[in-house]
């Protein structure tokens, strides 16, 4: 169902793979907030291999006697990469299990302090990524001279595979859900998700295309960069242009629901060319009867900190971090053709 993706920089420069071991994919959360230091949330900070966010949820429950609704955590984190995100046990009584029982080659408990409220979704800055590319092929100045385009324009916001299922399954299965099969309560919400992030990929598709996914157009919703706060339409003019170009503002796309998208002129004919279609149709009407409201995503995505180096000939690591909720993937979809060993 989910379409090829377009490059924003042209041809790739290059292939490799990732992820031949977990070591090659390093992921670490960046804090949203300090730890109060009180409370009755015992703050955990663990790096964990091969396991993903879940498993590791279950076991700290599994530590403290406690059901799962117990742990939270601010984000999810692939099972094939060697991550460190933080965690919150509660423990009413203060009395915290020997955290020793936790460590195994898999999980390392790195720090633990208290903290007075449970570790919501989403309460973190972002994320930061260390990618080791391996069998790299391609000509190192036009490898270079990509990565130099990506850190000075950014990149597009690409809804990462991760959403969709394996094969891109979850949105025939959105589909099907939307003329009516019966579904399990929490596969609503994962078919929900996709549906909306295809819908979101498409128009950014239709932004890539024709090259304004990080220049705008008339009747553009502008997103402020590191919230969700949205404003506009309104005129160009100089304050706009230079706020674009220090990455201040970004251009939006719809995360489809009910009401009326707030983009207008140019901006809302092209959301519209992209979303029509039968099948454009069906996701917009069940995204809608299933209760969501119209929000904006950001078109861009900005690469902080973008660095690289030649572990050898053939072997490039790659530094950055990214808001949160946004996909590594996005980088390496404009570099080229990228084989992840874990998955294959």
């Amino acid at each position: 169902m989910t379409q090829p993706l377009p490059s924003a920089f042209g041809a790739a420069v290059l292939s490799a793979r990732i992820r031949t071991t977990v070591e090659d994919f390093f992921v670490e959360e960046i804090a949203g907030f300090e730890p109060s230091g009180e409370g009755e949330h015992l703050l955990l900070t663990i790096e964990k291999r091969g396991l993903n966010t879940a498993a590791v949820a279950k076991r700290l429950a599994d530590w403290a006697g406690l059901p799962e609704m117990a742990i939270g955590y601010a984000g999810m984190k692939d099972r094939h990469a060697v991550t460190r995100q933080r965690f919150s046990v509660h423990l009413p009584k203060r009395i915290a299990p020997d955290p020793m029982r936790l460590q195994s080659e898999d999980l390392e408990v790195l720090s633990s302090t208290w903290h007075n409220r449970k570790l919501p979704r989403g309460a973190l800055a972002g994320n930061r990524f260390v990618l080791v590319l391996r069998d790299v092929t391609g000509e190192r100045a036009l490898i270079e001279e990509r990565l130099r385009q990506i850190a000075a324009r950014g990149l597009p916001n690409w809804f990462g595979e991760q959403r969709f299922g394996r094969g891109g399954d979850n949105v025939e299965s959105a589909l099907s859900m939307f003329a009516g099969r019966r579904v399990r309560h929490d596969q609503r919400s994962i078919l929900l998700s996709a549906a909306r992030s295809e819908l979101f990929n498409r128009v950014l598709a239709a932004r890539v295309r024709d090259a304004s996914w990080d220049a705008g157009l008339e009747g553009e919703v502008w997103i402020l960069a590191g919230s969700r706060s949205v404003f506009g339409p309104e005129p160009w003019d100089e304050t706009l242009a230079d706020r674009l170009a220090r990455f201040d503002i970004h251009p939006s796309g719809p995360l489809w629901g009910a009401g009326e998208p707030r983009s207008t002129a140019r901006c809302a004919e092209v959301e519209r060319a992209a979303l029509d279609g039968e099948d454009g149709l069906m996701f917009r009407k069940g995204l809608e009867d299933a209760g969501l409201k119209q929000e904006r995503r950001a078109l861009r995505l900005v690469a902080e900190g973008l660095t690289w180096t030649w572990l050898d000939e053939a072997v490039l690591s790659l530094s950055f971090s990214l808001p949160p909720g946004s996909y590594a993937t996005a980088l390496l979809q404009e570099l080229g053709e990228i084989t992840d060993a874990a998955r294959n």
